[in-house]
C-alpha cells in the first residue's frame, strides 16, 4: 500500500469540505473552576462569580449569553470588560452562549447587545474591580482610594514598587461575593450601585482593536455550527411538503430500503425525517422517501397582489400609534395642495449563506444541543417544551451559524435535531438544504403603506397621515415547525412589526403615524411564516416616508435637503447627520429631478434620514440608470452615523458597510415569489442577492458622542438605503418607484408612466 501526502489546498479542491475543531478564544480551562457549570448549579445573577473569573495566569474570562453573529459585538463587549477592569485587551476571554454557565441577558437582536448587554458586563466588571481593590487594600495595607490599576496590576499611587497582580490576589479562586442584580433579560440591572469609569478616562473603549473571531474565520479553522462533530453522531434530514404542512397520509419506507446506511424513518404527528449513518445517505433518503400528504386545510395565496389586497382590506388586531397630534383629516381638507401615495414592500428572505445546522444529543430526560441560535435560552426553552422536559435539563452550547439577520431567533433546526435524536437515542446532526431554507425560512413580512399630506399656500406641510399595514412576526411567539408538526398550537396572533420610521422624525403640526398589525397566524405552518428581518419594518416605513418627503419637495421645487431641514427643527443629532452626509457627498442644492440627460445613462442622487432606536443615520445614494433597459446601478453610498459612544470604530464601520451592501441588495433584487403551490424562489438564481461587482463605493462619516451611552450599530444603517436609492432614481429619470425591489421592468414601467 502506498501512502500519498496531499496539501491542504489539494484536500479542499478535492473534497470541498474541511472538518475542524476550534476554540473561539483559546484555552480558558484555568478559569472554568469559577464557572457555574463547575459549581454544579445554574448561575445566579447576584453572584459575581457568574460573570467574571480571574485565572492563575491573570487572564480574565467573562460569561455572557450574548453571542457573536458576525457583527463584532463580542469583541466590543471584551473591550468594555478590559476597560473597566484595567487589564490588557488580549487577556480577556469571552465564554458565550452556554446556558450552563451564563445568565440569560436576552436574545442577541434588535441592536441591543452593546446598548443593554454592554452596561451589564461593564457593571459586573466594575464590581469585580472593586472587590479586587478591596483585596489589594488589605494585602498592601493601603486605603483603596490610594491605589491604582494598570494592566491587571494594583499599585500604590506614588509608590509603584508596592504592587500586586490580580492573579496573585485571586487567580483561580472564587470571589464568593454577592452583587445587586434585578430584572431579567435586556432589562437586567447588574451592580448599579458600583461606580463605573468616566468615559473621559477610556483607553480601550473607542479604539479599533482587531476582531477576536476573524483570524480563525479567515484561515478556515473556525468551528461553525455546521462543523460540530460529536462521537457516535448520526445525520438527519427533514422531509417537508412544498406548501402548507399537512398530515402524511402514507410514508413508504420501502422506497429507501436500497440506500445503504439508513437507520430510521422518524415520524411523529406531521413530522417526517430520516436518520442515517452518513450525511450523503441522509440526503439521498430524504429525496427518495415517498410521502403522500393529505389535502391541507389552508391555502397559500396565489401571489403578491393577493397578499397586498389582503393587507389593504383586512381588519387589524393591534394598532400602534406613536404620533397623533392635531387634526390631520381637517388640515387635509383645508390644504391648498394634497398628496397621497401607496408603497409596497415584499416578503424577503434572511438569506443565510449557510443554511442552519444543529446537533442534538437527547438521552432520556436530558438533552445537549449545539446550534447557532440568537437566543440560547429561548432555544433551550423551546427544545424543552418540544421534548416535554424541564428547561434546566437542556444544555445549549452556542456555535456560530453562517449568517443570521434575525433568522436564528427562530431556531427551527435545533428542534428538528432534538426530535430525531430522541427517536434514535443517539446524537443527530441536522443540516438544512438550500431549498429547505429558501422555502421554510420565516420571511421578513410584506407591508402595504399609504401616506397623505397637505401643504398650504406658503408651501408648508400642514398635515401628515401615515399608515403601515404589516404582518406581525408569527414564529417569535408561537411554536416552530417541528413543535407545530407534533401538535403544539399557536396561541398568539404575533409580535408587531415595529412602528418607527413613519415620518415621526419631522415636526408637523397635524400628524398621525399608525402601524397596523394584520392577522397572519395559520393553524397549519406554511412557507410564508413571518419573523423579524434586519431592522424589521423600518426599511419599508422609511422607504415610504422618505420617498413621500421627496415627492412633496419635488412638487414644490425645493431642494430635498433644505426641505427636510425645515421640519427637523427639534432634532439636533439628526440634523447634524444629514448635513454631514450631504457635505461628504458634495451635495449641491437644487430641486429634483435633475435636468434631463441626452445619453442612454442618467445620473441621480437622493437622500434619506432615519432614527432607529435613537441611533441617527442619513444616507446619500448616487445611481446610474440605463434608460433603455431600466437597469439601476448604485455607484456610491455616503452615510453618516451617530450611535452615541462608539466602542470600536473599525467594527462599527464594518457593520455599516455590511448594512449598506444588504440594503442595496434588498432594494434592487430581493423578493420572494410564490403561488398557491408554495414558494418558487428556492435557489440563488431565482432569489438573487448582490454580487461583488454590484457593490457601490462607500463613504462613512462616524459621529462619536462620548457624552451619550452606546446605542445600536447593527441595523440602523440599512434603514435609509432603499429610500435614498428610490429618490436617486427619481432624480435621474423623473420616475417614482413605489414598489420594492426596483427591477429593470418596474423602472421602465415607472418611466413610461
Amino acid at each position: 500500500m502506498q501512502t500519498k501526502s496531499i496539501s491542504r489546498r489539494d484536500l479542499l479542491k478535492g473534497s470541498g469540505a474541511l472538518i475542524v475543531g476550534f476554540s473561539f478564544f483559546g484555552s480558558v480551562s484555568k478559569a472554568l473552576g469559577q464557572s457555574a457549570a463547575a459549581m454544579g448549579a445554574e448561575p445566579d445573577a447576584t453572584s459575581l462569580d457568574s460573570w467574571v473569573a480571574v485565572a492563575q495566569d491573570g487572564s480574565v474570562t467573562v460569561f455572557t449569553s450574548k453571542v457573536e453573529l458576525g457583527t463584532g459585538v463580542v469583541t466590543a463587549l471584551a473591550q468594555i470588560v478590559a476597560e473597566e477592569l484595567d487589564v490588557p485587551f488580549a487577556q480577556v476571554h469571552m465564554d458565550v452562549g452556554d446556558t450552563a454557565k451564563t445568565i440569560d441577558q436576552g436574545i442577541t437582536a434588535a441592536s441591543r447587545t452593546i446598548e443593554r448587554g454592554g452596561p451589564q458586563l461593564r457593571q459586573a466588571s466594575a464590581a469585580a474591580r472593586h472587590e479586587l481593590l478591596k483585596l489589594a487594600s488589605t494585602r498592601l495595607d493601603t486605603p483603596m482610594e490610594k491605589l491604582t490599576v494598570s494592566d491587571g496590576v494594583v499599585s500604590v499611587i506614588g509608590n509603584p514598587a508596592r504592587k500586586i497582580s490580580y492573579a496573585s490576589l485571586i487567580g483561580g479562586k472564587r470571589f464568593n461575593v454577592k452583587i445587586v442584580a434585578t430584572g431579567t433579560g435586556w432589562d437586567l440591572k447588574v451592580a448599579p450601585d458600583i461606580p463605573a469609569k468616566d468615559p473621559k478616562d477610556y483607553k480601550i473603549v473607542g479604539t479599533s482593536v482587531p476582531r477576536l473571531d476573524l483570524p480563525a474565520k479567515f484561515t478556515g479553522e473556525f468551528t461553525y455550527s455546521q462543523d460540530v462533530r460529536v462521537p457516535g453522531m448520526l445525520h438527519g434530514r427533514v422531509v417537508r411538503p412544498p406548501t402548507v404542512i399537512s398530515k402524511p397520509s402514507s410514508v413508504d419506507e420501502s422506497s429507501i430500503s436500497n440506500i445503504p446506511g439508513v437507520v430510521k424513518v422518524v415520524q411523529e404527528g406531521s413530522f417526517v425525517g430520516v436518520v442515517a449513518k452518513t450525511e450523503w445517505a441522509a440526503i439521498q433518503a430524504a429525496r427518495a422517501l415517498k410521502v403522500t400528504w393529505s389535502t391541507p386545510g389552508t391555502k397559500m395565496p396565489s401571489g403578491p397582489d393577493e397578499v397586498y389586497a389582503y393587507l389593504k382590506n383586512t381588519k387589524s388586531f393591534r394598532d400602534a400609534v406613536p404620533v397623533n397630534k392635531g387634526n390631520p383629516d381637517y388640515a387635509l381638507s383645508q390644504a391648498n395642495k394634497r398628496f397621497e401615495s401607496t408603497y409596497y414592500w415584499p416578503f424577503q428572505l434572511h438569506g443565510l449563506m449557510g443554511p442552519p445546522c444543529a446537533v442534538a444529543d437527547v438521552r432520556g430526560d436530558k438533552a445537549t444541543v449545539w446550534t447557532g441560535t440568537q437566543g440560547p435560552f429561548r432555544t433551550r426553552d423551546s427544545v424543552a417544551a418540544l421534548l416535554g422536559i424541564p428547561a434546566g435539563n437542556v444544555h445549549l452550547l452556542y456555535r456560530d451559524g453562517s449568517g443570521s439577520y434575525g433568522r436564528l431567533e427562530s431556531d427551527d433546526v435545533a428542534e428538528d435535531a432534538a426530535l430525531m435524536s430522541r427517536s434514535v437515542g443517539k446524537p443527530v446532526r441536522v443540516q438544512w438544504m438550500r431549498e429547505d431554507e429558501h422555502a421554510w425560512d420565516p420571511k421578513g413580512p410584506s407591508q402595504y403603506l399609504t401616506v397623505r399630506a397637505g401643504v398650504d399656500t406658503q408651501g408648508k406641510v400642514t398635515a401628515w397621515d401615515f399608515m403601515d399595514r404589516s404582518f406581525p412576526w408569527t414564529t417569535n411567539v408561537n411554536p416552530l415547525l417541528a413543535s407545530a408538526q407534533i401538535g403544539l398550537k399557536p396561541t398568539d396572533p404575533g409580535f408587531s412589526n415595529g412602528a418607527s420610521g413613519g415620518g415621526q422624525v419631522y415636526a408637523f403640526e397635524n400628524q398621525k403615524v399608525l402601524a397596523a398589525a394584520i392577522p397572519w397566524v395559520q393553524q397549519d405552518p406554511w412557507p410564508l411564516r413571518t419573523s423579524n428581518l434586519r431592522a424589521p419594518g423600518d426599511l419599508a416605513r422609511v422607504f415610504a416616508s422618505e420617498s413621500f418627503m421627496d415627492e412633496i419637495a419635488a412638487s414644490l421645487g425645493v431642494d430635498p435637503v433644505q426641505f427636510r431641514l425645515r421640519y427637523l427643527t427639534g432634532d439636533k443629532r439628526l440634523t447634524e447627520v444629514m448635513v454631514a452626509a450631504a457635505k461628504r457627498a458634495d451635495w449641491k442644492d437644487r430641486p429634483s429631478p435633475a435636468p434631463a440627460s441626452s445619453g442612454v445613462k442618467a445620473i441621480g442622487r437622493g437622500i434619506a434620514v432615519a432614527n432607529r432606536s435613537n441611533t441617527m443615520i442619513a444616507a446619500v445614494a448616487e445611481v446610474e440608470v440605463d434608460k433603455s433597459t431600466g437597469q439601476v446601478a448604485v455607484k456610491r453610498i455616503t452615510l453618516a452615523h451617530d450611535c452615541g459612544l462608539i466602542v470600536n470604530p473599525d467594527g462599527l464601520q464594518n457593520q455599516i458597510e455590511g448594512n449598506i451592501m444588504q440594503g442595496v441588495s434588498r432594494a434592487l433584487l430581493e423578493e420572494i415569489q410564490f403561488d398557491a403551490t408554495g414558494t418558487t424562489t428556492l435557489d440563488w438564481k431565482s432569489y438573487p442577492v448582490i454580487t461583488y461587482e454590484q457593490i457601490p463605493d462607500v463613504e462613512i462619516v462616524l459621529i462619536n458622542r462620548p457624552e451619550l451611552p452606546s446605542l445600536g450599530g447593527g441595523e440602523a444603517s440599512i434603514v435609509p438605503i432603499t429610500g435614498a436609492i428610490a429618490n436617486a432614481i427619481f432624480d435621474a429619470v423623473g420616475a417614482r418607484l413605489r414598489r420594492v425591489p426596483f427591477t429593470p421592468q418596474r423602472v421602465l414601467s415607472a418611466m413610461k408612466a
